[in-house]
């Protein structure tokens, strides 16, 4: 694609493409520069939609005299439009901004994972947002509003927030009020919607008020790992029975009696009794107006000395006496489950894997990283740009482009990598023989003597993982997206594996294998929604099922997308009501063949799952538990 920048062409290439949404596609410039280019109603993403396609019209149209108008009065932590991108003719199509290179979307700050076992404390998130108080507050001074204000247009570069996709701001320049018509159905204020329907829709504009409702549900997510509207409600009435939709309609918190609580959540319990004041007002009281800086100011984690949990009360709700590494195993039954936990920690465990059912790990415990026997790897504090894999007896750290393999009795050794997009992920993965990574567009396998390559993919768009037999892949940049499976031993990928291209902005995506089968999962963003869908696709690259749920519906699919295990065709996931087995149909659906509600006391949708020789290995952050279904 030709462009036009300051009157000078620029070709942008899918190997420029750093990432795209529903609306736009973001390319590296260099020079410290992105490009952000609006897609055209012809964008593949729009095929055979007559309403998206009429949307990017519409959006290009309003561009034309909204960009040439933004403010410039906004804080500096706002990152506004540069230059202006057009195309031969002269429209409009986007624009340049700075680069925020190696930072994590604040929605990274509500997953437990990314949280602990990079070891950002409580008071840090606080910190991000004593921040991002000042920056809202700042938008509001030069009279803009924020308007589809989510945990997606945050960006924090070393704990410091920046807000991004800002051409979707609402203002009035030139005597015309652009406003911000697209919202996030989970930040979205209930007041500004139809109360009459079964689910959100944005009636009303946004105001300076529902920029800090969407403040306040970030905070909680930040803090909890869940938002005002998580967790299951089970009314003992029937006839109280709603749609998950209509609970923010309703009102029906997390904070209500009769909502089952995520197990995988921090209670809300451990909030100061300010802060908790300020949810229970805002989300089931209806309060609106600026979120109060002292209730920030004040608000103070600890660390319990006795149980390490994390609270910001003046004593430990949690605390209790009996010190975790004194209890080797305990035996639980229920019905027909038995329950042994294999492994505690005071510490946070990193990495799990199952090699031929039996497990192995990496723990961090007083400031070391640690194996499943106990030996030390290598001492530091913890880092959410670390990345571990198990193989066999060596550990395998990644940070950016880095890789170092360490094995006892050797010496590390290191190798460099590709990232994602650029970003912090980089792209490689291991199995019980072999480790696997992308090195300038080519995927190859370690050799005795020097690295074998496998196929060839596109630079720096590539993800993919790898089981004991094979290895699923995809890359995806501009108007291109292509799947790929490879064999694990043998040199070659197929790249015809037929599956719809990825619509929307790919938040997340992760893999398990089984037998002859790889479960692929992704998360992405479409228009005000979060969704979920899982591909069932065999070592030939053929597609055998699929489904699609959508976050917090309160199916197996809503819940999350990583942590299931895989048992010949049959999946397991974890749910706050107990494990749930998946198989696929005839039909070429996924099916929640069976519920099993005596696993219920011993996970929740937070927990990994992996399968065991006897059962299946439960993997919280503290503790590893195998469970027996007779």
């Amino acid at each position: 694609m030709d462009v036009v920048i300051n009157n000078r062409v620029h070709h942008l290439s899918p190997s420029q493409s750093i990432g795209q949404g529903g609306e736009a596609e973001i390319f590296d410039m260099g020079h410290g520069l992105v490009a952000k280019v609006f897609k055209q109603p012809e964008h593949p993403d729009f095929l055979n939609d007559s309403n998206a396609q009429r949307g990017a019209e519409e959006r290009l149209k309003i561009h034309q005299r909204k960009l040439p108008a933004f403010p410039k009065n906004l804080p500096a932590q706002v990152i506004i439009p540069q230059d202006l991108i057009h195309d031969k003719k002269g429209l409009i199509l986007g624009y340049t901004m700075p680069y925020l290179a190696k930072g994590e979307v604040l929605l990274k700050y509500s997953e437990k994972g990314f949280r602990e076992s990079g070891g950002i404390r409580g008071n840090q998130v606080v910190e991000i947002f004593r921040d991002l108080h000042g920056i809202v507050k700042g938008i509001h001074n030069a009279q803009a509003v924020i308007g589809d204000f989510n945990d997606l247009n945050v960006m924090v570069t070393e704990l410091k927030p920046f807000i991004i996709d800002a051409d979707s701001m609402q203002f009035q320049a030139n005597g015309e009020m652009f406003y911000s018509t697209v919202f996030t159905e989970t930040f979205v204020d209930p007041l500004l919607c139809d109360a009459t329907r079964s689910s959100l829709l944005l009636i009303r504009p946004f105001n300076e008020d529902s920029d800090w409702y969407a403040f306040s549900v970030m905070l909680m997510r930040s803090l909890l790992y869940v938002g005002p509207y998580g967790g299951v409600y089970k009314p003992k009435d029937p006839t109280k029975k709603i749609l998950p939709g209509q609970r923010p309609l309703k009102r029906v918190t997390v904070f209500n009696p009769e909502v089952k609580y995520p197990g995988s959540a921090i209670h809300y319990r451990m909030l100061s009794d300010d802060l908790l004041h300020v949810f229970h007002q805002v989300f089931e009281k209806d309060q609106r107006g600026a979120f109060s800086i002292k209730v920030l100011e004040d608000t103070r984690w600890t660390t319990c000395s006795r149980c390490g949990a994390e609270h910001a009360r003046k004593g430990c709700p949690d605390c209790w006496a009996v010190s975790l590494s004194a209890i080797k195993e305990t035996v639980v039954i229920r019905g027909t489950v038995t329950a042994h936990t294999l492994f505690r920690t005071t510490g946070t465990i990193i990495c799990v894997t199952a090699e031929g059912g039996i497990p192995r790990w990496v723990y961090h415990e007083n400031n070391e990283f640690k194996r499943e026997d106990g030996s030390r790897i290598v001492a530091g504090g913890l880092d959410p740009q670390m990345r571990f894999r198990i193989k066999g007896n060596s550990t395998l750290l990644a940070k950016g482009s880095t890789l170092i393999t360490m094995t006892p009795g050797k010496p590390p050794t290191q190798t460099q990598v590709e990232t994602y997009q650029g970003g912090t992920r980089p792209v490689w993965d291991a199995n019980s023989k072999h480790v696997y990574y992308i090195h300038n567009g080519t995927l190859l396998r370690e050799g005795l003597w020097a690295p074998l390559p496998i196929g060839r993919t596109l630079s720096n768009q590539t993800l993919f993982w790898v089981g004991d037999e094979f290895g699923f892949g995809f890359y995806r940049a501009a108007n291109l997206c292509v799947y790929f499976v490879f064999d694990a031993e043998r040199s070659g990928i197929n790249d015809n594996v037929r599956l719809p291209s990825i619509r929307g902005r790919l938040l997340d995506a992760t893999c398990v294998f089984s037998n002859g089968l790889v479960w692929f999962f992704i998360a992405t963003q479409e228009q005000a929604k979060t969704v979920h869908t899982c591909y069932v696709v065999s070592k030939r690259g053929a597609l055998i099922a699929r489904e699609t749920g959508e976050a917090g519906d309160g199916s197996w699919l809503g819940g999350k997308i990583h942590g299931h295990a895989a048992v010949g065709n049959m999946l397991f996931a974890a749910t706050e009501e107990g494990l749930v087995r998946v198989e696929p149909t005839d039909s070429g659906i996924l099916c929640g063949a069976k519920k099993f509600p005596d696993t219920e006391p011993f996970v929740d949708s937070g927990k990994i799952l992996l399968p065991g020789k006897e059962g299946i290995f439960v993997v919280g952050r503290k503790e590893i538990s195998l469970i027996k279904m007779n």
